[in-house]
């Protein structure tokens, strides 16, 4: 200022031309809580402690490769062989005998999770890992931690949660709720992408470990009210190509005892030429069983012997791929993380994630039909669960767009909801470098001006409704317009911005009529 020269001469006074910018913040870092082998940084523990990755080599640098699933396989008598529609254990039939293979211990989710995730355009996202696979128990209390640290960082946007899949029923919809309130209570900021539990079964089957009628209804039940619109669940689970048949062995069987018998037996079923019968017995005799008394072979060697198996012995190599089958049973979060990053970075956080094929994906393990997805679109509960559904020629395709809070005229829709955490989030930080400055007129004109400039080039880009900027948006500050003399005198500036969000095409009608002949 003029006042402040003491000493005559020129001086040089720079002055702003132009307002600070709103920047546009990230919409699609997901933050994934689960299991993994290890957990490690250049020797520093990272149990319980939120890490940013980009790719999947950087997962399992720091967190290690898949678990190492343990099954059992036994042959069944035949009035037993019909599938138990409530168990999780898988059945099948060879040369007209029966089997089943059940999964030992707890089945852990994330690592092939995190595949499908890449799959699908996932691209940065932070890990919190809860434990080790070695800790051989699945607890919800971990989880819970870890959505206490999450609450320390402040990039992730979504919080996806696949080995929750694994609790109990009670458990898991406890840790559900407790997502929601994450994402709509404390931090107001991110959104929850929820799996069904038990969502491999079909709508119309009463499940395991539940008192309700089926998967659906139990979900929708026990949820609650609370923080709706900061969530959506998809339905049902998918078949996907993740894992392969050559990453399995036989050292995946803890029986290998009745392993080696199924196979043997099933040889001396099928095989007619005695030399070969004798070759393949032998080559399956060499299986270490760990039986008492067994003398190990002191040419033993697991990956020629698995080789051998799979190339000579159908049975073998039918079993692996049953496993095969089965580990690549996965719920769909992770999938749909992956979707909403490829549809943010490619349209927009306004364009809804649904009409969208997934990769990777073979199959939804239920097939819904249009009136099958009635009910689960729209719900007197208004728990509106979105369908993963089959088309011919087009593959597996997301369709549905809503929220939890299916009812709701404001937060119906996925996008909305994710526009609005973006357009919120981007406006406060920007408006944080006003803080303490003089609550006065320039000020305001200041801070109109940035928002409006912001709002201006999300509607040229069409994340907003309108055909101007008038239509699509307004921002409103002032003494007299938004905050009283009162107001400026406790230091609170008031600002509303009123936005106009663009909104999906769910139901499009056509109508057809007949006219008169005019030629």
């Amino acid at each position: 200022m003029a006042g402040a020269y003491k000493t005559p001469g020129v001086y040089i006074v720079e002055k702003d031309a132009f307002p600070n910018s709103v920047v546009e913040v990230d919409t699609a870092v997901p933050a994934f809580i689960g299991y993994t082998e290890k957990a490690q940084n250049k020797g520093l523990s990272l149990i319980n402690k939120p890490f940013s990755i980009s790719s999947m080599a950087e997962y399992e640098n720091y967190f290690g490769g898949a678990p190492n699933d343990s099954f059992k396989i036994k042959k069944l008598e035949a009035e037993l062989a019909e599938k138990d529609k409530k168990s999780e254990n898988t059945y099948f039939s060879e040369n007209d005998v029966h089997y089943e293979i059940a999964q030992e211990g707890h089945r852990y989710y994330l690592y092939h999770s995190m595949k499908l995730f890449f799959q699908n355009g996932g691209g940065k996202c932070f890990i919190v890992s809860v434990g080790k696979f070695a800790d051989k128990k699945i607890e919800r209390s971990v989880f819970e931690s870890a959505l206490d640290e999450l609450l320390k960082e402040q990039e992730p946007t979504m919080v996806v949660i696949p080995d929750a899949m694994s609790l109990g029923f009670g458990d898991c919809n406890t840790l559900q709720q407790l997502s929601l309130a994450h994402c709509g209570e404390r931090m107001k900021n991110r959104f929850a992408i929820l799996d069904v539990h038990q969502g491999y079964q079909d709508k119309n089957t009463a499940v395991a470990d539940a008192d309700e009628k089926n998967c659906i209804t139990q979900f929708r039940n026990k949820l609650g009210t609370s923080f709706m619109a900061y969530g959506a669940a998809y339905y049902p689970w998918v078949n996907t190509s993740i894992v392969q048949v050559t990453d399995l062995r036989f050292t995946n069987f803890i029986n290998l005892i009745d392993l080696k018998k199924i196979l043997s037996d099933d040889i001396d079923l099928t095989m007619q030429a005695p030399n070969k019968k004798a070759e393949i017995k032998e080559i399956i005799s060499k299986i270490p069983s760990g039986a008492e008394g067994e003398v190990a072979d002191p040419e033993y060697n697991a990956e020629e012997l698995h080789k051998s198996l799979f190339n000579l012995c159908p049975m073998y190599k039918n079993v692996l791929t049953v496993v095969q089958e089965k580990l690549n049973l996965l719920p769909p979060a992770a999938a749909m993380a992956g979707v909403y990053t490829r549809v943010d970075n490619s349209r927009g956080v306004w364009k809804a994630p649904a009409n969208v094929s997934l990769s990777a994906v073979l199959s939804p393990v239920v097939n819904i039909s249009h009136d099958d997805q009635e009910d689960l679109n729209v719900s007197t509960t208004g728990k509106s669960i979105n369908a993963v559904r089959a088309f011919i020629g087009e593959g597996t395709l997301v369709w549905g767009a809503r929220t939890l809070d299916g009812n709701s005229l404001d937060w119906r829709y996925i996008n909305v909801r994710r526009t609005m955490i973006m357009l919120e989030e981007s406006i406060r930080l920007a408006t944080k470098a006003y803080v303490f400055e003089p609550n006065v007129d320039n000020t305001w004109i200041t801070i109109k001006s940035m928002i409006s400039n912001f709002l201006t080039s999300i509607w040229k880009r069409g994340g907003l409704a309108g055909a101007s900027p008038e239509d699509a948006f307004s921002v409103h500050v002032g003494l007299g317009e938004t905050m009283t003399a009162v107001d400026i005198l406790e230091g609170i500036m008031r600002v509303t911005v009123l936005v106009a969000l663009s909104r999906p095409a769910e139901f499009i009608e056509i109508t057809f009529q007949q006219q008169m002949q005019k030629s």
